[in-house]
């Protein structure tokens, strides 16, 4: 893993722009601590922080072609590059290296843009086609590497995170009030769009072509669209997707198990972690290091279903009982986002990458299978409510739902079945928005209650639904569960997820892979009969039968939990201080954009135990935590500038976490 940045001026560098790549790479060295490197030519400035994996010696980026007409930056892993370099130099490439990097450039003398259909693997790249004078910016399949980029008519800058394309200076970021709207509605920035007015994320399976005629975008890969044919399954027709779905898993965690250095794997005793581990010793890996972090509340503490797991896979585990220093942590995470990030699980996200790099460089992790096969709740609440839509006319179904969901109590504190306010409302809508209603922040209301009015009027109206209702009506599946799980597959997992776990595992140098991202594995399972991820309420089902033959059915029928923290306990304790030196304060960025009347209604509904408010008051706090990293320059948010312009067998150790020796 690296991070990757640079500029190009099409029409010429100025002498002060020569080493600008390098300056930039200098803000990623959490990412690459191991080498930095730089080339430049009359029109580009390529830079380079190398996290050395592969090929230790020879892997110094950038790298070029054998005439040095083709120049290239890398973060990722390309998995099938050995069989790759064979098929190059059968054909006469003369490669000089053993690391994967190199095949990136060979592969483009070949095959032009289409280079990045032969790759299997975690991928941002920059290539530089110096004779015709074009970059091109490749993000993988599924959005597990990071790519920025901005273009200005004159010059295009890119880089692996945010920060490095503030490092090259006269970009003038402006707050986008939009992306505020959809950072209080998701707890994060959906691609393409960035925090900043024209700074963006390339989407995944995006490829961006740039010459002085300007920037061209491409999809060059998409989930293909699944079987039509979801009537009863044939007689061994299960049996036929599970060998098929197992083998093809097992080859997606061997190649991943290539390494120059120590490798090991997160585990929390889930059925992907699990599963992930269990593949990994049956092709062999060995040492097979674990990890897993605990806390002290019982319900965010997975020490002991992992250890059921690694004691019967007789792994090296090694867990921590962590007690994180909250308010440490959440400052810590605002300065490598770059831009507000809501989502609470990348505290334990980070500790568990710091626990594990103490021993490891690179950690195998299980995410993406709950959006690949239907793992969480929601999805059969969002059937069902997609049923009764379908039998109720429009016009009839939306004013008495509608009416009915807005007179009807909230009512937290009713058995589960009665709480029908969000059920009512979502009758309402259309299935797209109903389902993007169900992964928002409290049913996607919170712009509305928080923002200030001048603030929406900067908007225009914006709807941050529409993205998400234009890709479910783009995706032609054959069923409604297909389409539910594509848009999280845009959406959620890369702008949350896969970001989650980059920024946390990057801060401390881990290299992350995530085998059930393997895109032919999401090739499979999109062709799939429904019933094989969903069947009633069992999600996951081609996985979890899996598991069983591997672990037995109390591991793979172990039910979800999410990796989280006790965020409602924290801002009750160990973050009411942090709460009111920057929520309260009367100076706090965040007022210029939220009503401070609303925000303090909030914090103090929560703290004297009259409403639970913990993940709104997160995601506000991660809101003035970045705004804070930004104070006194321009990309600081100011609303009226935009309107004018952590073995088993002994006890484990308790670690207080705060900042790092």
């Amino acid at each position: 893993m690296c991070g990757i940045a640079g500029l190009v001026r099409f029409n010429g560098l100025r002498p002060d722009e020569r080493a600008t790549g390098a300056v930039m790479a200098a803000t990623l060295s959490h990412r690459g601590p191991d080498d930095q490197g730089l080339y430049h030519d009359t029109c580009a400035s390529l830079g380079h922080a190398r996290l050395s994996i592969i090929d230790l010696d020879t892997g110094h980026q950038p790298l070029s072609n054998e005439d040095g007409s083709v120049w290239v930056v890398f973060n990722g892993e390309i998995y099938n590059h050995v069989a790759l370099a064979d098929q190059l130099q059968a054909r006469g490439h003369t490669l000089r290296t053993h690391c994967d990097t190199e095949v990136i450039v060979h592969l483009y003398e070949d095959h032009g843009e289409a280079f990045v259909e032969h790759l299997n693997g975690m991928f941002a790249i920059a290539l530089w086609d110096a004779r015709r004078r074009k970059i091109v910016l490749v993000r993988d399949r599924l959005g597990v590497k990071p790519l920025y980029w901005h273009h200005d008519g004159h010059r295009l800058v890119f880089g692996s995170e945010l920060k490095a394309l503030l490092a090259a200076g006269n970009l003038d970021p402006r707050t986008d009030p939009r992306a505020v709207v959809d950072y209080l509605t998701f707890g994060h920035v959906p691609a393409p769009r960035t925090i900043f007015e024209n700074l963006h994320k390339l989407e995944p399976g995006f490829l961006a072509v740039g010459t002085a005629s300007g920037i061209t975008l491409r999809r060059y890969w998409d989930i293909p669209i699944g079987n039509a044919d979801n009537g009863p399954l044939s007689p061994g027709e299960a049996d036929r997707w599970q060998a098929e779905f197992a083998a093809l898993f097992e080859d997606a965690v061997r190649i991943r198990l290539m390494a120059d250095v120590p490798l090991g794997a997160f585990l929390s005793g889930g059925v992907d972690s699990s599963a992930v581990v269990a593949a990994m010793k049956r092709r062999g890996a060995s040492p097979l290091l674990t990890h897993t972090v605990g806390f002290d509340e019982h319900d965010h503490d997975e020490r002991g279903p992992a250890r059921v797991v690694a004691d019967h896979l007789a792994t090296d585990h090694h867990e921590v009982l962590v007690r994180p220093d909250a308010a440490w942590a959440a400052r810590f995470l605002a300065r490598h986002f770059d831009e507000p990030f809501g989502d609470s699980s990348a505290v334990p996200t980070y500790y568990l990458s710091r626990v594990a790099r103490e021993r490891v460089k690179v950690a195998l992790a299980g995410d993406g299978g709950d959006e690949m096969l239907a793992g969480y709740r929601r999805y059969r609440f969002d059937l069902a409510e997609a049923a009764l839509r379908s039998v109720c006319p429009a016009w009839l179904r939306r004013p008495a739902a509608g009416l009915a969901g807005w007179l009807y109590p909230k009512g937290d504190w009713l058995p589960r079945p009665l709480r029908a306010k969000r059920t009512l409302q979502n009758l309402a809508c259309d299935d797209a928005t109903a389902h993007l209603r169900s992964v928002a922040l409290h049913a996607g209301t919170l712009p509305t209650l928080l923002l200030r009015p001048e603030v929406l009027d900067l908007t225009g109206g914006y709807d941050p639904f529409t993205r998400g209702r234009d890709l479910f009506a783009g995706y032609p599946a054959p069923d409604q569960l297909g389409r539910l799980l594509y848009l999280d597959m845009k959406t959620l997992l890369p702008d949350d997820m896969l970001t989650k776990v980059d920024r946390a595992s990057m801060a401390v140098g881990l290299e992350v892979r995530v085998p059930l991202l393997d895109y032919r594995l999401v090739e499979l399972a999109a062709r799939m009969p429904a019933r094989l991820k969903l069947d009633g309420s069992r999600g996951k089902v081609v996985l979890r039968d899996i598991v069983a033959g591997w672990l037995g059915t109390q591991v793979a029928d172990r039910p979800k939990k999410g990796f989280d923290v006790p965020v409602h306990g924290w801002f009750r304790g160990p973050l009411r201080q942090l709460a009111a030196d920057t929520l309260a304060d009367p100076h706090s960025r965040c007022h210029e954009w939220l009503q401070p009347a609303a925000v303090r209604r909030l914090l103090n509904e929560h703290q004297r135990g009259f409403a639970t408010h913990g993940h709104v008051l997160w995601t506000m706090l991660a809101f003035e935590l970045w705004a804070r990293q930004y104070a006194g320059t321009s990309a600081a948010p100011s609303p009226s500038a935009i309107a004018q312009s952590r073995s088993v067998g002994a006890a484990a150790p308790v670690m207080p976490m705060g900042v790092p020796a």
